[in-house]
């Protein structure tokens, strides 16, 4: 497994590197081929948030975590943690595909439709559309995603019911979810 860093305002310490590539080391029980994997480590400090972001890559597998704390050290293990239950949801659901025949959801294709308001009081135009197939994910990977990223919502295909739902984030902090209405 190759493992690569990259510091961000601080100095590097052999000791982290060790300490990582020991975290790191427990990973390669997911995969099979270990030798194919790499990690990209990118750390960084903002004055008192230790900050790392990690990109695993394996035999057609990209998995990225991200976590900040108050200490370096910490912040391995959180994203440790993150990394190993993602890797985890992966392969229980190639298990799950296996043992249902191979037979995956169907994705669907949606269109998203883009808009803006030409002059005051004038109705709106559609300037764009664009298509995407949503990812099959559960609920709480979904969740996951959403709260690496700085969307405030995720369209995803729900691997519970191969149906297209929406995950978006309140204003209290809550997430919520929107399903079609034969799924509830």
């Amino acid at each position: 497994m190759n493992i690569s860093y990259t510091f961000k305002n601080f100095e590097p310490s052999e000791h982290l590197k060790k300490y990582a590539a020991r975290r790191f080391e427990k990973l390669t029980r997911f995969i099979p081929k270990a030798d194919t994997a790499d990690i990209s480590v990118n750390m960084s400090v903002d004055k008192f948030r230790h900050k790392i972001e990690v990109l695993f890559t394996g035999d057609s597998l990209n998995v990225s975590a991200m976590e900040t704390s108050q200490d370096m050290y910490a912040s391995v293990d959180m994203v440790l943690d993150k990394l190993e239950s993602q890797l985890k949801k992966h392969f229980e659901k190639i298990k799950e595909k296996r043992r249902s025949g191979g037979k995956a959801p169907v994705a669907s294709e949606i269109e998203v439709f883009s808009y803006q308001a030409v002059g005051e009081g004038s109705n709106r135009q559609i300037v764009g559309v664009d298509y995407f197939e949503p990812k099959p994910m559960h609920v709480d990977e979904a969740a996951m995603q959403l709260d690496q990223r700085d969307d405030d919502f995720l369209v995803f295909l729900n691997a519970e019911t191969d149906s297209v739902s929406v995950l978006y984030k309140r204003s209290n902090g809550s997430l919520g979810l929107i399903v079609p209405p034969a799924n509830r």
